[in-house]
Protein backbone atom coordinates (compact mmCIF):
# COMPACT_ATOMS: atom_id res chain seq x y z
CA UNK A 1 0.00 0.00 0.00
CA UNK A 2 1.48 3.23 -1.25
CA UNK A 3 1.31 6.23 1.15
CA UNK A 4 -1.53 7.84 -1.02
CA UNK A 5 -3.68 4.74 -0.40
CA UNK A 6 -5.57 4.43 2.56
CA UNK A 7 -7.82 1.78 4.26
CA UNK A 8 -11.30 2.31 4.20
CA UNK A 9 -13.35 -0.07 6.16
CA UNK A 10 -16.79 0.03 4.71
CA UNK A 11 -19.37 -1.75 7.67
CA UNK A 12 -22.22 -3.46 6.39
CA UNK A 13 -24.44 -2.86 9.06
CA UNK A 14 -27.83 -4.40 9.14
CA UNK A 15 -27.87 -8.15 10.34
CA UNK A 16 -31.54 -8.83 9.12
CA UNK A 17 -32.21 -11.87 7.14
CA UNK A 18 -33.77 -10.11 4.01
CA UNK A 19 -31.45 -7.04 4.41
CA UNK A 20 -30.60 -5.21 0.85
CA UNK A 21 -27.64 -3.90 2.77
CA UNK A 22 -25.31 -6.56 0.85
CA UNK A 23 -26.56 -4.81 -2.58
CA UNK A 24 -25.80 -1.27 -1.57
CA UNK A 25 -22.54 -1.97 0.12
CA UNK A 26 -21.39 -4.33 -3.03
CA UNK A 27 -21.96 -1.37 -5.58
CA UNK A 28 -20.23 0.82 -3.16
CA UNK A 29 -17.34 -1.39 -2.55
CA UNK A 30 -16.54 -1.44 -6.15
CA UNK A 31 -16.91 2.52 -6.47
CA UNK A 32 -14.25 2.96 -3.51
CA UNK A 33 -12.03 0.63 -5.77
CA UNK A 34 -12.72 2.55 -8.52
CA UNK A 35 -11.72 5.56 -7.09
CA UNK A 36 -7.90 4.56 -6.65
CA UNK A 37 -7.25 5.83 -3.20
CA UNK A 38 -8.63 3.16 -1.09
CA UNK A 39 -7.78 0.16 -0.21
CA UNK A 40 -11.09 -1.64 0.68
CA UNK A 41 -11.83 -3.78 3.37
CA UNK A 42 -15.80 -4.62 3.95
CA UNK A 43 -17.05 -5.63 7.71
CA UNK A 44 -19.76 -7.63 7.27
CA UNK A 45 -21.09 -7.07 10.95
CA UNK A 46 -24.18 -10.45 10.44
CA UNK A 47 -20.62 -12.37 10.02
CA UNK A 48 -19.02 -10.53 12.83
CA UNK A 49 -21.15 -10.60 15.84
CA UNK A 50 -20.42 -9.59 19.07
CA UNK A 51 -21.42 -10.43 22.75
CA UNK A 52 -24.52 -8.61 24.32
CA UNK A 53 -22.42 -7.75 27.52
CA UNK A 54 -20.15 -5.02 26.93
CA UNK A 55 -16.38 -4.94 28.55
CA UNK A 56 -15.89 -3.55 31.82
CA UNK A 57 -13.26 -1.58 30.61
CA UNK A 58 -15.15 -0.43 27.26
CA UNK A 59 -12.87 2.93 27.41
CA UNK A 60 -9.61 1.49 27.04
CA UNK A 61 -10.40 -0.70 24.25
CA UNK A 62 -6.76 0.30 22.35
CA UNK A 63 -5.83 -2.80 24.81
CA UNK A 64 -7.55 -6.07 23.28
CA UNK A 65 -5.83 -8.32 25.81
CA UNK A 66 -8.51 -11.04 26.98
CA UNK A 67 -10.37 -10.95 24.36
CA UNK A 68 -10.93 -14.17 21.76
CA UNK A 69 -9.33 -14.59 18.72
CA UNK A 70 -12.52 -13.51 16.72
CA UNK A 71 -12.63 -10.21 18.76
CA UNK A 72 -9.36 -9.30 18.38
CA UNK A 73 -9.14 -9.26 14.56
CA UNK A 74 -12.01 -7.54 14.30
CA UNK A 75 -10.66 -4.70 16.27
CA UNK A 76 -7.56 -4.91 14.80
CA UNK A 77 -9.16 -4.61 11.58
CA UNK A 78 -10.80 -1.48 12.50
CA UNK A 79 -8.08 -0.11 14.05
CA UNK A 80 -6.10 -0.39 10.67
CA UNK A 81 -8.57 1.58 9.19
CA UNK A 82 -7.93 5.32 7.61
CA UNK A 83 -11.35 6.05 7.13
CA UNK A 84 -14.93 4.22 7.54
CA UNK A 85 -18.04 4.39 5.57
CA UNK A 86 -21.14 2.70 7.37
CA UNK A 87 -23.93 0.77 4.82
CA UNK A 88 -27.20 1.43 7.33
CA UNK A 89 -30.89 1.18 6.75
CA UNK A 90 -33.31 3.26 8.59
CA UNK A 91 -35.29 1.82 11.27
CA UNK A 92 -38.38 3.28 12.75
CA UNK A 93 -36.84 6.72 12.13
CA UNK A 94 -33.13 5.39 13.72
CA UNK A 95 -30.01 2.83 12.90
CA UNK A 96 -29.88 -0.59 13.53
CA UNK A 97 -28.91 -1.58 17.13
CA UNK A 98 -26.07 -3.86 15.51
CA UNK A 99 -24.31 -0.80 14.19
CA UNK A 100 -24.71 1.02 17.68
CA UNK A 101 -23.22 -2.18 19.37
CA UNK A 102 -20.12 -2.25 17.31
CA UNK A 103 -19.29 1.01 17.74
CA UNK A 104 -20.16 0.72 21.40
CA UNK A 105 -17.49 -1.94 21.58
CA UNK A 106 -14.51 -0.12 20.05
CA UNK A 107 -14.68 3.44 21.63
CA UNK A 108 -11.58 4.09 20.35
CA UNK A 109 -10.93 3.82 16.73
CA UNK A 110 -12.86 5.96 15.52
CA UNK A 111 -10.94 9.21 17.15
CA UNK A 112 -9.45 11.52 14.89
CA UNK A 113 -10.76 9.58 11.30
CA UNK A 114 -13.41 10.47 8.53
CA UNK A 115 -16.43 8.59 8.55
CA UNK A 116 -18.86 8.79 5.51
CA UNK A 117 -22.47 6.99 4.91
CA UNK A 118 -24.95 4.72 2.85
CA UNK A 119 -27.97 4.91 3.61
CA UNK A 120 -30.90 3.38 1.81
CA UNK A 121 -34.97 3.51 3.42
CA UNK A 122 -38.10 5.17 2.11
CA UNK A 123 -38.69 8.47 1.07
CA UNK A 124 -36.48 9.82 3.86
CA UNK A 125 -33.75 7.41 1.88
CA UNK A 126 -32.65 6.72 5.34
CA UNK A 127 -31.09 10.16 6.38
CA UNK A 128 -32.49 9.99 9.77
CA UNK A 129 -30.17 7.12 10.67
CA UNK A 130 -27.25 9.32 9.41
CA UNK A 131 -28.13 12.52 11.28
CA UNK A 132 -28.32 10.47 14.39
CA UNK A 133 -25.39 8.59 13.84
CA UNK A 134 -23.94 12.02 13.11
CA UNK A 135 -24.32 12.64 17.13
CA UNK A 136 -23.13 9.62 18.27
CA UNK A 137 -19.45 9.75 15.80
CA UNK A 138 -19.16 13.39 17.27
CA UNK A 139 -19.02 12.42 21.03
CA UNK A 140 -16.66 10.06 19.69
CA UNK A 141 -14.30 12.32 18.49
CA UNK A 142 -14.57 11.50 14.72
CA UNK A 143 -15.30 13.57 11.55
CA UNK A 144 -18.47 12.57 9.44
CA UNK A 145 -17.89 13.86 6.07
CA UNK A 146 -20.98 16.41 4.46
CA UNK A 147 -21.62 14.48 1.57
CA UNK A 148 -23.06 10.95 1.75
CA UNK A 149 -24.91 8.74 -0.85
CA UNK A 150 -28.73 7.98 -0.12
CA UNK A 151 -31.24 5.50 -1.47
CA UNK A 152 -34.91 6.76 -1.13
CA UNK A 153 -37.29 4.30 -1.90
CA UNK A 154 -34.70 1.68 -2.35
CA UNK A 155 -36.04 -1.22 -3.97
CA UNK A 156 -36.70 0.78 -6.85
CA UNK A 157 -33.31 1.88 -7.46
CA UNK A 158 -31.34 -1.12 -8.43
CA UNK A 159 -32.05 -3.76 -10.69
CA UNK A 160 -32.10 -7.74 -10.45
CA UNK A 161 -28.65 -7.85 -11.16
CA UNK A 162 -28.16 -5.39 -8.21
CA UNK A 163 -26.98 -2.33 -10.45
CA UNK A 164 -28.52 1.14 -9.92
CA UNK A 165 -31.00 1.82 -12.14
CA UNK A 166 -29.63 5.63 -12.72
CA UNK A 167 -25.90 4.77 -12.04
CA UNK A 168 -24.62 8.37 -13.16
CA UNK A 169 -26.40 10.57 -10.37
CA UNK A 170 -25.29 7.82 -7.66
CA UNK A 171 -21.78 7.28 -9.41
CA UNK A 172 -21.41 10.88 -9.00
CA UNK A 173 -22.64 11.07 -5.45
CA UNK A 174 -20.58 8.17 -4.29
CA UNK A 175 -17.01 9.68 -6.05
CA UNK A 176 -18.18 13.21 -4.73
CA UNK A 177 -18.05 11.38 -0.80
CA UNK A 178 -15.15 9.42 -1.47
CA UNK A 179 -12.88 12.53 -2.73
CA UNK A 180 -13.81 13.98 0.79
CA UNK A 181 -13.06 10.97 2.23
CA UNK A 182 -9.94 10.93 0.96
CA UNK A 183 -9.12 14.58 1.60
CA UNK A 184 -9.81 14.45 5.49
CA UNK A 185 -8.36 10.48 5.20
CA UNK A 186 -4.83 11.57 4.46
CA UNK A 187 -5.12 14.75 6.43
CA UNK A 188 -5.85 13.60 9.67
CA UNK A 189 -3.53 10.28 9.53
CA UNK A 190 -1.28 13.04 8.62
CA UNK A 191 -1.73 14.96 11.79
CA UNK A 192 -2.50 11.71 13.80
CA UNK A 193 1.16 10.96 12.92
CA UNK A 194 2.69 14.17 13.32
CA UNK A 195 0.80 14.69 17.22
CA UNK A 196 -1.02 11.72 18.93
CA UNK A 197 -4.57 12.29 19.37
CA UNK A 198 -5.46 12.18 22.89
CA UNK A 199 -8.27 13.98 24.19
CA UNK A 200 -9.11 14.66 27.72
CA UNK A 201 -12.36 13.07 27.82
Amino acid sequence: MSEKTMRLAVILGSVRKSRFGPTAASWFTGQAREHGRFEVDVIDLAENPLPAELPADIHTLGDADGRSDELVALYERLAAADAFVVVTPEYNHSFPASIKHLIDWHYMVWRAKPIGFVSYGGIAGGMRAVEQLRLVFAELHAVTVRDTVGFVNYWEKFDSAGSPVEPEAVNGAAKMMLDELAWWGSVLRNGRAAIPYSPAA
